[in-house]
């Protein structure tokens, strides 16, 4: 029975590192060192060890975009080639794909590796640059399938979603998008790669507009349901913080957290809503969010103005 783990602590590190130069680089005699890269720092890293404890399969995944994850680095010993090691590994980083929100995997195979790729569903869309400049390479894709989530209301969703990224680009960049909505609470979740500090945790300032734009975005979504226009704006917002975020940034915000009404907006009043946005890893609880928001009404520019 294997375990696929993840390296943490520097030992683990190095024995990845080793493995991988030594199956990817060594038989190219490029040195120690040349199995790394700029994205290590934002990858997530597979690996599985033997009954000893010695790594003998890895892999690893990063984000692209806040759509496409891409694939590298799958490499298995020799002598534990044809159990299944492979697969396992790529299962995994592809679970952590979906995780982050991907609907495209990517990976540039070299001819020795495409049937493997194709037999987990990847397909040859272009070649790709030559790695070192010397071993050719195919750049393969695979379309994953939409998660199986509630969006009750998809166009409302796809709106808030869209106004999201034309007015606050960076929330794109970030990788903040809507995983549930029931009618009654929302879910977002960030891409933890793109919001990593030094200590390999989620940036906390990236967990207070994470939440943030739940709120606001819950907010948004109960408007929709009361057929009530309005402009958000945060007033206050305070958060408190128990644990990092090492894994998978979620945020939850029930309409039961609601303390205010929104019905002032018809008689062109505004109105203040205090909630409450609970923000977990996975889901461990690490946060809480409490916001104050105004909504202000819309004023026509078209209707006169009588004093």
């Amino acid at each position: 029975m294997y375990k696929i783990e993840t390296p943490i602590s520097e030992a683990d590190f190095a024995q990845y590192f080793e493995m991988r130069w030594k199956m990817l680089r060594k038989p190219w005699n490029y040195p120690l060192g040349s199995e790394k890269d700029e994205y290590e720092q934002v990858s997530q890293h597979r690996m599985i060890r033997n009954q000893v404890g010695e790594v003998v399969a890895v892999g690893r995944v990063h984000m692209n975009s806040s759509d496409e994850a891409q694939i590298r680095h799958i490499a298995v010993e020799k002598e534990y080639q044809g159990k299944g090691l492979a697969s396992l590994i790529m299962a995994s980083l592809e679970a952590v794909a979906r995780d982050e929100g991907a609907i495209r995997l990517v990976t540039n195979s070299r001819q020795i590796s495409i049937p493997f790729f194709e037999s987990a569903g990847f397909e040859i869309e272009r070649e790709a640059s030559n790695e070192f400049g010397k071993l050719k390479r195919q750049q393969m894709v695979k379309k994953l399938s939409a998660p199986n989530t509630i969006l009750l209301h998809p166009k409302w969703c796809k709106s808030l979603q869209s106004t999201w990224y034309e007015t606050i680009p960076i929330s794109e960049q970030m990788g903040i998008k809507i995983y549930q909505y029931s009618g009654r609470t929302l879910e977002t979740r960030a891409s933890l790669n793109k919001n990593i500090n030094l200590h390999g945790t989620m940036f906390a300032g990236s967990i207070f507009s994470l939440a943030t734009l739940t709120g606001w975005g819950m907010i948004y979504l109960q408007l929709k349901e009361k057929g009530l226009e309005g402009d958000i704006v945060l007033g206050d917002g305070n958060i408190h913080f128990h644990k990092p975020i090492t894994m998978q940034p979620r945020a939850l915000c029930n309409v039961e957290s609601f303390s205010g009404k929104l019905d002032g907006l018809v008689k062109n009043k505004k109105c203040f809503i205090k909630l409450q946005v609970a923000i977990l890893d996975g889901d461990t609880p690490v946060a809480e969010f409490s916001g104050l928001f105004g909504v202000l009404p819309i004023v026509d520019d078209n209707v006169e103005q009588v004093n």
